[in-house]
């Protein structure tokens, strides 16, 4: 009997071949960016990706400062995080955030819809935002992407 078997193959660390991408982010929805990211940063845009390696590319993200939140979400979302006093818990809205530190609204968007553990935070490193349109990744020759944002 002669079937036709096939192997799985899975990805091995050392021979991932990762790629820099660049993605603008002015007047993209803060969400659906920030899950396309993540998607790229898991590997999952690869034949190649493997659940329990770490596939994905690198990311830099520019004109962080002008992405877009949809509804009330800039005045009525809250980041909460804590000092770790009693009565230490602080809050931020998108609105404060954007205005002292435009590239935390879509790294903490992006970071967590990263697992979370070890490779997650792996993964996070590889994720690069800044508020401007100017980055200092130019010798890696980041290929610039244009997203399917609906």
């Amino acid at each position: 009997m002669n079937t036709l078997s096939y192997k799985t193959q899975s990805a091995r660390k050392q021979d991932v071949k990762r790629e820099w991408h660049l993605i603008d982010a002015e007047g993209l929805v803060l969400g659906r960016l920030s899950s396309q990211i993540a998607h790229i940063l898991r590997g999952k845009h690869k034949p190649s990706y493997t659940p329990h390696v770490d596939t994905g590319d690198y990311v830099i993200v520019i004109n962080a400062d002008k992405v877009r939140l949809t509804g009330k979400k800039m005045t009525d979302k809250q980041y909460v995080r804590y000092t770790g006093y009693p009565g230490g818990q602080r809050f931020a809205t998108p609105q404060h955030l954007l205005e002292k530190h435009p590239e935390r609204v879509i790294e903490k968007a992006v970071k967590g819809m990263l697992p979370k553990n070890r490779l997650g935070r792996q993964m996070y490193k590889k994720l690069f935002v800044y508020a401007g349109d100017q980055h200092k990744h130019q010798a890696q020759k980041p290929q610039e992407l244009e997203l399917k944002l609906k």
